[in-house]
């Protein structure tokens, strides 16, 4: 499986059980919001219910002070509960709706008023019109318990219709507590999928890869160092191909450092065998010159001489020019590194190179372990070219050094001719040469020796000089 199929999938999970999360809380939340809904709602119906039997209980108050007292006003409660309690049966009709059990308990407890009001309507007026008749008609409801009946029926049935909305609101109450329980761990059990399933893919997607980049980091290295080794790695996904493309890179570049390898070692045996092939008949050449001159000294007219006197000097440009072949494809050859004392490999380059009437300063150099052999071209070939570029009576070479962290920095100056700034970078080409190319000092192959060595190292050169104000070579250096 590909590993943008993987990582597709971990996500899809996730969000999939955050989807049924977000669902699941949703559906929790209606239960919630109906039970909390119902809730103030049956609040209302109780507080509704007990004004209304609160005023039914008032008027009958009234009316019972009334019939014992014919004091009016009594009846002032009485008449104010006529207008409050349709409001509040009204009221509670609303709120109650389509609810058959309690509507038919709270329809009977309005029947019930209802005829409770018929007989103390009766009883009120004939007090008004008749007291005779008033006294023989409450002695007959008296006997027979109308009011009372009436009036503990109607207790009765708010007791009922209060017990019924109560056991209501209680189940309720408990549908709330459970929703609202249900919501906690819901939440919690798919917040603790999604955190395992992020995590466990996160790890799994960081094993899986990590140690396959580490393996293919290895690779690039040791590529680097010139190890072309392979890694096997059996997955099918993008990282398997970025490892067969390391190994395919890998193998090439084997193949192709080997085969140059080999064309090097040819080339080299090839340099060898023309140079020694080209030396002979250089030699041939100027032996031949010699004896023209030596023989035919007498015949030769001054023209022919200096013809004959030039020869000499191009077969010495010649035999230059393949020695500087020859040390510049020696420049393959590996050797050990070893302890150097750079101050002394300095003294004993510039004893043999530089003329007495120079003055050279040399600083403080530090001790190395680096291949000598290179270090010691570097040094020869940058004092030789100083010697050569200087042409003053006072001429002076200063040889320097700076440590920085992880690596030294040396400087060859000299207050010679100098390099106008467009040569720079065309002197360390080879072949290339600021003098005229019939002298013999100059072969155009020590910087270009230079420069391929600082650039097998790693390291950097530059150049600072302009015409007539001395030139300062610069180049950095590490331990082996």
């Amino acid at each position: 499986m590909k590993l943008s199929t993987q990582i597709l999938l971990a996500f899809t999970l996730i969000i999939l059980l955050s989807v049924a999360d977000s669902y699941t809380n949703y559906m929790m939340s209606k239960k919630v919001q109906l039970n909390s809904h119902f809730l103030a709602r049956s609040e209302e119906i109780i507080r509704t219910s007990n004004k209304t039997h609160k005023a039914i209980i008032e008027m009958q108050s009234a009316f019972r002070g009334y019939l014992l007292t014919d004091d009016r006003v009594f009846l002032d409660s009485y008449f104010r509960g006529l207008k409050i309690v349709p409001l509040l049966v009204n009221e509670q009709n609303l709120r109650i709706g389509n609810d058959n059990s309690q509507r038919v308990i709270f329809d009977s407890i309005n029947t019930l008023h209802h005829n409770w009001l018929h007989y103390s309507e009766k009883l009120i007026q004939a007090r008004k019109q008749n007291p005779n008749s008033f006294n023989n008609f409450f002695e007959n409801s008296l006997k027979k318990h109308i009011g009372k009946n009436i009036n503990d029926e109607i207790s009765k049935k708010f007791t009922r219709f209060d017990r019924i909305e109560y056991k209501r609101r209680k189940h309720h109450s408990e549908e709330l507590l459970i929703s609202l329980r249900h919501t906690r761990i819901f939440s919690l059990i798919f917040l603790t999928l999604t955190i395992i399933v992020g995590v466990s893919s996160t790890f799994y997607i960081m094993e899986i890869t990590t140690k396959r980049i580490s393996s293919m980091v290895s690779l690039a290295e040791n590529i680097s160092k010139g190890k072309f080794t392979s890694i096997e790695d059996t997955r099918n996904d993008e990282l398997t191909a970025l490892a067969s493309s390391l190994n395919s890179m890998s193998g090439k570049l084997d193949k192709n450092i080997h085969e140059l390898k080999n064309r090097n070692a040819e080339l080299n045996k090839f340099a060898y065998v023309v140079s020694h092939d080209l030396k002979a008949p250089i030699r041939g050449i100027h032996n031949v010159i010699t004896w023209i001159e030596e023989d035919l000294d007498g015949e030769l007219s001054p023209e022919l001489k200096r013809y004959l006197a030039i020869i000499p000097q191009k077969t010495r440009r010649m035999e230059a020019l393949i020695n500087g072949l020859l040390d510049y494809a020696r420049l393959n050859i590996k050797v050990p590194p070893e302890h150097i004392d750079t101050n002394n490999l300095v003294h004993e380059i510039a004893d043999s190179i530089v003329p007495r009437n120079f003055k050279l300063e040399i600083g403080h150099l530090p001790e190395l372990f680096t291949e000598r052999i290179k270090l010691e071209q570097v040094f020869a070939n940058l004092i030789s070219n100083a010697v050569k570029y200087t042409t003053r009576e006072d001429a002076v070479i200063e040889i320097s050094c700076r440590k920085y962290s992880h690596f030294y920095e040396f400087s060859v100056k000299d207050n010679g001719i100098g390099i106008a700034i467009e040569y720079h970078q065309k002197i360390f080409e080879i072949f290339q040469t600021l003098r005229e190319q019939n002298e013999q000092e100059s072969t155009g192959v020590g910087l270009a020796i230079v420069k391929k060595i600082i650039d097998d190292q790693q390291e950097h050169i530059i150049v600072i000089s302009k015409v007539g104000e001395g030139t300062e070579f610069i180049f950095t250096w590490r331990n082996s």
